[in-house]
């Protein structure tokens, strides 16, 4: 690899304006293909197989105006008074004019959806009037037919009593032998008594239909009054959702999306915005929740220059050429464009979040910077020695630019290692990334060298030019570390780094909300409005399904809706349940909770856990929750989950790439336990910020839940830049080792020769990510000053404290590795010593300025 290297080097300052336009029409053709194939990016995240996913697939399938995005729009007045008719009015207009908007399903009246409530209400009321009046009436028809039945009865003991004595009168008659006529007259007294009973049977049949009649109506009327009490306790447990303020001076606008969210075009959002927009109402405030207003963050913003800007500065320092010190900022930034354009490119290719080609520009840039400056280094310490300058460039590209090509690998590794979390957003960030970084080594490794090579030796300064030639052994003067020092420095380090942990131990995950955006924009607005004048809850209101049995007739579904809203208001932290949807076949109901909290809080968590708990309500109704609420814990808990695993991979890999790069088992050891160390400091600082809000004020942060990915990215990208430091160190102290210094004195001569670029590589990541602190975005803020904080501490605590002084304390067993391993080991040489003794550079004579190569010693005056 490193004669490889070197053969690239002479050839790309040998070719260097071949080599520039190379790489002109690579970012032409990523800036095409950007053009054509950029098709924006999504503002949500979302993790398949979760059960919040099962649910949106069901309800899709069943309930599609309730799987698509939805949103809401905030209107207050200023003033905090009513809104008035004229107010109403305009918004109810600008309500009904959003439904032909692209992509809108339904927009929700809120004086409408109150104005219906409150008919129910009255519908109630008057429902129950009429059942007691319906009672009263079946009452008094009641008391009436006890009436004519009683009469009846009284008829009935009448003929009774008349029949007895036509018959013992007729049997007195009979026995006596009485004359024909006067059992005729008995006979006709029969027909008389037959014809009354006849009359009293048909009274009596009509008494038993009218009874009849009474009874089927008071049936009906009791289940009725079922009903309408089960009606009643379905309100009543919905009484605490509300789309317009007990005060009457704010109202919420539904908007609903026929899209889901991580398919909805930012267009269709912005269209909504626009509308709302359109036409200012007086005295009332429009603002946007996150689902609506929350857009693509930018890329590059004033944060992110500032931290270019002092990279700029640190180089210029240690350089101390403008040219130089330029040549790594125009490469990065070059590097940058060429892997921003080509990965937006396929934005229509695949679902990309916004954060991700924002997360390839900060690694893009620090590690772009950082690569350049090691081969310029190397180079112009070459150049300092006396080499010839299209040689040098070779034995630097060959040297330094072998360990940068190994340097770029583990990260591009470890970034490549984010897609075994089977997270897809995250594995295509890390993707990503990866891209960013590749880029960032091959122009380090084609286009620094071109550049360098164009040069000369103007790459060095005027005064360094003066001093080509002279001997340069600064490391030859570095002293061992004494014992007590090194010991004093690995417990310090050590219990400074294991206190500022301390946090992550409350560590809460979580993805970002309303509350977390900046005080000024539309989305901090409408959820603090939300919140004041509707509750916490009503910014992440939960969707739970019902899956119902098979074959229920009305009542039996209304029965059903009635047993899941009480099973669901019993819980705790339940501020208000409603049944929203039944499905065409009866089979998918759909309710909407309101929590008690916001959507991050540590009971609305709680709360889906329990919904989810839950048994089979009546034994054949079982529950699944979704909204926006639960995607974010599920998200959160998938990736919480997947971070053991990955950390397990990153950390095994970081042993075998040391391993088999120091020949050493003690030194990857060393130099991973450095990594853990720094990674758990760095995540107790993020948690002391973000969760915590120390120093949140001055850096205008809301505290909330960590942003749930940032974890994985944190191990990811700070385990390839700790191996990079470990690396610039570490390969000096071995090379020193190896050519026969003392184990303690090759540490203090190894740390003497690397400190300075790493310091400055150091400082150079730090500013860059530093720079996105300051970014809009609070995924972007996090992001940022987790990368900025790692690098801090593991590259001045960790690499250049830590490591050293356990490394003196090792002695020569730092550099152990048994006999077996050492001869089926292949040798890396990171360092390129076997190139250095293949191409031992002559020194030469220096130029006299950028222009000449008169030796300094012809000028005139020296």
């Amino acid at each position: 690899m490193a004669e490889l290297l070197y053969r690239l080097g002479k050839f790309a300052a040998r070719r260097g304006w071949v080599v520039v336009a190379s790489w002109v029409v690579v970012l032409a053709i990523a800036a095409g293909g950007f053009l054509i194939g950029f098709k924006g990016l999504a503002t949500s995240f979302d993790i398949p197989g979760t059960a919040s996913g099962e649910v949106i697939e069901e309800l899709e399938g069943e309930l599609p105006d309730f799987a698509g995005a939805s949103g809401t729009v905030v209107f207050e007045t200023v003033d905090g008074s009513p809104l008035s008719d004229e107010q109403q009015a305009a918004i109810s207009d600008l309500a009904d004019s959003a439904t032909g908007l692209p992509d809108v399903a339904d927009v929700i009246d809120p004086f409408e959806t109150e104005q219906e409530r409150a008919d129910r209400q009255q519908e109630l009321a008057d429902g129950r009037t009429e059942l007691e009046n319906g009672r009263a009436q079946l009452d008094a028809g009641q008391a009436q037919l006890d009436a004519a039945r009683a009469q009846a009865a009284d008829g009935q003991a009448q003929l009774d009593a008349g029949q007895a004595q036509l018959d013992a009168a007729r049997a007195q008659a009979e026995a006596a032998g009485a004359p024909e006529e006067q059992l005729a007259a008995l006979d006709a007294q029969q027909a008389q008594l037959d014809a009354q009973q006849a009359q009293l049977d048909a009274g009596q049949a009509q008494l038993d239909a009218e009874q009849a009649k009474l009874d089927e109506g008071r049936d009906e009327l009791e289940a009725n009054a079922e009903q309408l009490e089960q009606g009643a306790e379905l309100l009543a447990l919905s009484d605490g959702i509300r789309v317009v303020s007990e005060d009457g001076s704010t109202a919420l606008v539904n908007v609903a999306f026929t899209e889901p969210r991580l398919e909805l075009p930012e267009e269709s959002k912005q269209a909504v915005i626009d509308h709302f927009e359109s036409e200012p109402i007086d005295g009332v405030e429009v603002s946007f929740s996150t689902d609506i207003a929350q857009g693509v963050p930018q890329i590059v913003g004033v944060g992110e220059v500032v931290g270019v800007v002092f990279a700029a500065v640190v180089l210029l320092v240690m350089l101390g050429s403008l040219i130089a010190a330029s040549l790594p900022i125009v490469t990065a930034i070059l590097g940058v464009a060429i892997a921003a354009l080509g990965t937006l490119a396929f934005s229509g290719v695949v679902q990309m979040a916004s954060v991700t080609p924002i997360l390839g520009v900060m690694l893009g840039l620090a590690v772009g910077i950082d690569y350049s400056l090691f081969i310029i280094n190397r180079h112009r310490k070459q150049l300092l020695q006396g080499a010839e300058p299209h040689e040098s460039v070779g034995l630097a590209n060959g040297t330094a630019g072998n360990a940068v090509v190994f340097a770029g690998a583990t990260v591009i590794v470890a970034l490549l290692a984010l897609n075994v979390t089977g997270v897809p957003f995250l594995g295509l960030m890390g993707t990503v990334g990866a891209v960013a970084v590749a880029i960032a080594v091959l122009i380090a490794i084609s286009l620094t060298p071109a550049i360098l090579g164009l040069l000369g030796t103007r790459v060095l300064g005027r005064r360094a030019r003066a001093r080509i030639g002279e001997e340069h052994h600064e490391d030859l003067d570095a002293k061992p570390m004494s014992t007590w020092r090194a010991v004093v420095t690995v417990v310090a380090t050590a219990a400074a780094l294991l206190t500022i942990a301390i946090p992550a131990l409350s560590m809460r995950v979580g993805l970002p909300d309303g509350s977390s955006e900046p005080v000024e924009s539309a989305s901090y607005r409408a959820f603090a409005t939300t919140e004041e004048a509707l509750g916490a809850g009503a910014n992440g209101p939960l969707l739970v399904a019902a899956t119902l049995p098979e074959d229920l007739d009305d009542d039996e579904v209304l029965q059903a809706q009635l047993d899941v809203a009480t099973t669901l208001a019993d819980l705790d932290d339940v501020v208000a349940v409603a049944p929203i949807a039944v499905s065409d076949d009866g089979t998918l109901a759909a309710f909407q909770v309101v929590p008690a909290e916001g959507p991050n809080s540590q009971s609305t968590e709680q709360l889906v856990r329990d919904i989810r708990a839950l048994p089979p309500v009546d034994g054949d109704i079982t529950l699944g929750v979704a909204g926006q609420a639960a995607i974010n814990i599920d998200v959160s808990q998938n990736l919480a989950d997947v971070l053991p695993l990955y950390l397990v991979v990153v950390v095994g890999l970081s042993l075998l790439i040391m391993i088999l790069v120091f020949r050493s088992i003690l030194v990857p050891l060393i130099a991973t336990g450095g990594f853990i160390l720094s990674l758990f400091a760095t995540f107790g600082a993020v948690v002391a910020v973000f969760q915590w809000g120390w120093g949140a004020d001055a850096l205008g942060i809301h505290t909330g839940p960590i942003l749930s990915f940032l974890p994985v990215i944190l191990v990811g990208i700070l385990f390839g830049l700790a191996m990079d430091y470990q690396l610039f160190l570490a390969s000096g102290m071995r090379e020193a080792y190896v050519h026969g210094a003392p184990a303690r004195l090759a540490v203090a001569r190894g740390f003497r020769a690397g400190r300075s670029v790493v310091v400055a590589a150091g400082l150079i990541m730090i500013s860059v990510f530093g720079g996105f602190v300051f970014s809009e975005s609070t995924m972007i803020r996090s992001i940022g000053f987790g990368l900025a904080f790692g690098v801090l501490v593991d590259a001045f605590v960790v690499r250049m404290l830590l490591m050293p002084a356990l490394m003196h304390l090792l002695g020569r067993s730092a550099w152990w590795l048994p006999k077996w391993l050492d001869r089926i080991m292949p040798d890396v040489d990171v360092e390129g010593a076997a190139l250095e003794r293949r191409h031992h550079v002559e020194p030469t004579a220096a130029p006299a300025d950028a222009s000449t190569d008169v030796p300094p010693s012809a000028r005139p005056g020296l």
